[in-house]
């Protein structure tokens, strides 16, 4: 069965945004310049290459992350463009309630349930499953029992207060970690899995 991995930015104190949302202390947020360490680069590369299948929130669709990617991708002198060429070639699932036709190249819409749609997902054949979406989306997912791994990419700055993708969790909800990677920059990758 096809694994789900979530993969989202934090701060050091565990938001994921400001409270209005905003991300603009983290030191990636969809620049043109790619300015992590070139390690951490090849991390999202390899990350992407290793899915054929993201699923995303209506918002994160609506807001440009389809067509973002798409250009970037175009750009082959950036660094950045295998990462995006990835994105562009995977299948993209937009969970939504109030989209009635998917706008963006190789995107279908899921409007059932979170957890069948999800699961029919994991049960079809091909690579892994990647997640990205705001705290709500990503929320449910971990809520759900959804996520296979969590990759917490954590920015070296305390924001204070603001959206974690943690807030919506009834109780604890143990992992086990597989890796901790400290990078120049100051960022760390923290990857959990489910406790065997």
């Amino acid at each position: 069965m096809r694994k789900l991995i979530l993969q989202v930015q934090t701060s050091v104190d565990g938001y994921m945004a400001g409270k209005d949302g905003g991300a603009s202390w983290m030191l990636w947020n969809w620049g043109n310049d790619w300015n992590w360490d070139a390690d951490l680069q090849q991390y999202h590369t390899d990350l992407t290459a290793s899915v054929d299948c993201i699923l995303l929130s209506r918002k994160m669709a609506t807001e440009g992350f389809i067509h973002h990617w798409a250009g970037m991708a175009k750009q082959t002198g950036n660094s950045q463009a295998r990462f995006a060429g990835n994105i562009t070639k995977a299948q993209k699932v937009v969970f939504t309630k109030t989209l009635q036709r998917a706008e963006w190249d190789n995107t279908v819409l899921a409007k059932g349930d979170l957890s069948e749609e999800v699961n029919k997902l994991k049960q079809a054949p091909g690579k892994n499953l990647i997640a990205y979406g705001g705290a709500s989306f990503a929320g449910s997912l971990l809520k759900a029992g959804l996520v296979d791994e969590l990759h917490l990419v954590v920015n070296p700055v305390a924001i204070g207060d603001g959206l974690s993708v943690f807030s919506s969790l009834a109780g604890p909800l143990p992992f086990s970690l597989i890796a901790a990677t400290g990078y120049k920059s100051g960022m760390v990758l923290l990857k959990y899995g489910k406790p065997s």
